[in-house]
């Protein structure tokens, strides 16, 4: 990428370094969230299930200064975690920890209706069999809903390339430390003379999307073969 700047491609492999910790940061407590909501019933699933999806509904903003009043040094758990030398607020990883709350409910969607359409009777069967439930589920149904783990994870890293209001409330936009694609696009739209900048990153966020798509329908029809042919 000779045609990037050095600030342009600073830009875009923070945003691939935030997406992939993002998603692959996400992808555990989506797969058990939304297997709690798909095949559990307790008191206050659906508070849970109202939780999971409140990050598409409130404003970007709004989850962003959530984020720094509870993440922040001077935060319930940002204080406490400062103590032990972690911190979120105006680095790469509270940009990490943004855009992965934003994308969570695209995971955990994703994943929720993979797992509603797989047939409980096969989990049963294998239960019959003196299998426990974690391997049963191991074994029987994380195969199943490979493809929809996939078209989460692929959602949820577009989701993260995208992520501009949470992350820029939260973190703001410091170049080389929280600047993500979407920040240098903004940042480049301000000044005179930036529009080149912010055009070729406009390009490169098009490409990396468009192949992030590509790839989760051959991984997932991959996957769906395999499963057919199990």
């Amino acid at each position: 990428m000779d045609w990037l700047g050095p600030e342009e491609w600073q830009a875009v492999q923070l945003s691939l370094r935030v997406s992939f910790w993002a998603t692959l940061g996400g992808l555990p407590l989506a797969v058990f969230t939304a297997y709690a909501l798909a095949r559990c019933r307790f008191p206050g699933r659906q508070l849970l299930n109202g939780l999971v999806h409140l990050p598409l509904i409130l404003p970007p903003v709004v989850t962003g200064y959530l984020l720094l009043l509870t993440f922040g040094t001077q935060g319930p758990v940002g204080s406490v975690l400062k103590e032990i030398g972690v911190v979120f607020a105006f680095r790469w990883t509270g940009a990490a920890l943004a855009a992965a709350v934003m994308a969570f409910p695209l995971l955990v969607r994703a994943i929720r209706l993979s797992l509603e359409a797989v047939d409980p009777k096969l989990e049963q069967a294998a239960a019959t069999l003196g299998a426990p439930r974690a391997w049963v589920f191991v074994t029987v149904t994380l195969p199943l809903i490979a493809p929809g783990i996939i078209a989460g994870a692929v959602l949820g890293f577009a989701k993260a390339m995208g992520e501009f209001g949470a992350t820029i409330t939260f973190v703001s936009n410091i170049p080389g430390q929280t600047q993500t694609l979407p920040s240098a696009i903004y940042a480049f739209l301000q000044v005179p003379g930036g529009e080149g900048a912010a055009l070729r990153l406009v390009a490169v966020s098009v490409a990396v999307a468009m192949s992030a798509l590509l790839l989760s329908e051959w991984l997932a029809r991959r996957a769906q073969r395999r499963v057919a042919g199990a």
